[in-house]
Parts: C-alpha cells; structure tokens; sequence
C-alpha cells in the first residue's frame, strides 16, 4: 500500500497494490458510476480507498492500463488519471452516503493526514508554539490550535498577546470544515515548527523534579534531606516547599488531617480551602465532626472573598505545621499518591 506521508506514491511504480487499482478504477469511471461503487463498501474500506484516491497525482498510463485490464475484458486507451480533488471525492460521497457523512468522512481523511506531525510539536513548550504562530493570520492560528490537544492548546492561547487571545478562540469557535488549501498552508507551518524544533532549549523544573525523586525513594529519605541540604541549604528549602505542596492533604489518612485540624486553627482552614480543590475540601471536611464542619462552613460564607496572596500565605503555613508534625514524629505524611491492591 502506498506510504501515507508520501501522497502519490506507488509501492512499486506500474504494480500497483489491489487497495491501489480499485481507486485508480474509480477515479477512471466518473463521480456517479464511483459512487454506486462506493455504496457497496463497508465503513472501513470506504475510509481506506478514499484516503488513497485523495493522495494519487499524475499516474501513468501503464499503471492505469494495468489496473483496468483487471476489470474490464476490453480495454479502450485511456488518458492519465489525475488525483481525487476534496471536490471530487465530495461529490461521489455526497452520492453515495449523504452530506453530513461525505463531510466527516473527509475531514477525517484530510484531518488525519496532518494530525500525525501535529503529534510531534506536543514536546514543545507552549511558549515557543505561540512564538511560531503569533505573526500568522488569526485563521491559521485557530487552525493550527484546533489540531493540538486541548491542554496544550491552552497553554499556547495563554502564551499569545492578551490583547489577541480573544479573537484567536472566537475563530476556533467558528471552525468547521476546513479546505485543502488551508490544510496546505497549516502543512508548511507545522514543517517549519519541526525544522526548528531541534534548535530549541528545553526546560526542566528541578526542584519540582528532585522533589518527586526524593518522595519515591526508598529508604530513609530525611537522611538524604539532610546530606543535601549539608551541601546546599538554600536549593533543599525550595525542594521542601514543593514536596510539602497544598494538594497532599487529598491523600493523608483520616488519623492524619484530625491530627492536622487540631494544629491549625479553624479561622485559618477558613482562608486556605478558598478555591481549593475538591479533594482537598473533603478531606478536611470529612474529618471534621459533622457540627463543627457545618460552623466550618458558614465561617467560610461569611469571610467573602479573600485576596489569593493571603490564601496562599496561609496553605505555606499550613505546609509548616505539617511539616512540624512530620519532623517530629507525630504523623508519617504520604507525600505522594501509592498504588494500592484490593
């Protein structure tokens, strides 16, 4: 079969594959003739031929007398067979299954052509996407955003000017069937993001790093701690912080987070589980006697908003006293999440 990243391209030029010589027949015998043809076909084969017929260009006349001949007992000369237009196969589809499937039949053989170079800028930081794309047209750059995973593609919204963001995600909100020629065009974007791709520095966070290293390794990891911090006092505080993060809360026992609560005063639970993620919030709520969380409660309803500077002062002191706790013996934390068996 024909390499997919290579349109036009014969395994072996004149020998065409049987996948190759039933698209090079329909091209051969005019839109309604192919789609009575392609009404007979299961959704995969369909998918599967159409793709090949969308990629064909400039046959010769042998490769097309060879493949008719395996059809037809007597065999006219015939001209050469140019490659399926997205006109063309829009046509015979739309005969052959209707509009609205002719159109997602399509995008995904025009779709699914790009998607796969697309899939190699997921290892770039969003920075240096936004960087690429930023003196595109603000069409190539919802189209270039709609191929990347949503994740990242924000990421990318976020990296471009403010003062643009709104109209770049207005356009990607208006996308629906996007033309070959603008598949072309995001095709030559994406070749010269890969070009450069190499040439780029990456970035790695290390204390975030050396924290997750650190919370996975066995053995006594306050003893490794300590040796590093004998060396650098000022990188293991920052590597402390990042272990001791917020969100652990989720994962600590019950025996824990009442130890916890007792440490804390309620006025500060009150500012630290504004906006905080649900997992956390329950934690601590369900490890509250059900009255007390209910006062717990309307204090935060009454307190209003609170600056998040302020909220995040108090989960690091919080994180302080946990981390008290823990150094002293009185709780073993669960820095992170462990897979467990039933």
């Amino acid at each position: 079969m024909a390499d997919p990243n290579k349109p036009g391209e014969l395994v072996v030029p004149g020998k065409p594959s049987p996948l190759e010589q039933a698209a090079i027949v329909l091209l051969s015998m005019g839109e309604e003739p192919a789609a009575a043809v392609l009404r007979c076909f299961s959704r995969e084969e369909l998918l599967e031929v159409t793709q090949v017929m969308s990629r064909m260009s400039g046959i010769k006349v042998e490769t097309v007398k060879h493949s008719l001949q395996s059809f037809f007992d007597d065999y006219r000369e015939q001209s050469g067979v140019h490659g399926a237009s997205r006109s063309y196969l829009k046509r015979s589809l739309d005969l052959a299954l209707g509009a609205d499937i002719a159109n997602s039949v399509l995008n995904t053989i025009y779709g699914d052509a790009i998607r796969p170079k697309m899939a190699r800028l997921q290892w770039a930081s969003p920075k240096w996407l936004a960087e690429r794309i930023v003196h595109e047209h603000v069409r190539m750059q919802a189209v270039f955003l709609a191929f990347l995973p949503p994740a990242l593609a924000g990421d990318v919204v976020d990296a471009l000017p403010e003062e643009s963001r709104d109209l770049v995600l207005l356009n990607v909100a208006r996308l629906n069937e996007i033309d070959r020629e603008l598949l072309e065009e995001l095709d030559e974007v994406v070749d010269r993001c890969l070009e450069s791709l190499g040439l780029q520095s990456a970035s790695v966070e290390g204390v975030r790093q050396a924290a997750e290293i650190l919370n996975r390794l066995p053995g006594n990891r306050q003893q490794m701690v300590e040796l590093l911090r004998a060396r650098d006092p000022e990188v293991v505080s920052e590597i402390e912080v990042s272990m001791y993060d917020f969100f652990i809360l989720s994962r600590q026992s019950e025996a824990n987070i009442i130890r916890i609560i007792e440490e804390v005063p309620l006025e500060q639970w009150a500012i630290a589980l504004k906006g905080a993620e649900p997992a956390v919030r329950n934690a601590v709520l369900q490890s509250m006697p059900r009255r007390q969380a209910q006062t717990f409660e309307d204090t935060m309803r009454r307190m209003g908003p609170v600056p998040i500077s302020r909220i995040e002062q108090t989960r690091r002191e919080i994180m302080d006293a946990v981390k008290g706790l823990a150094d002293a013996g009185e709780i073993e934390v669960q820095l992170f999440a462990e897979a467990v068996v039933e």
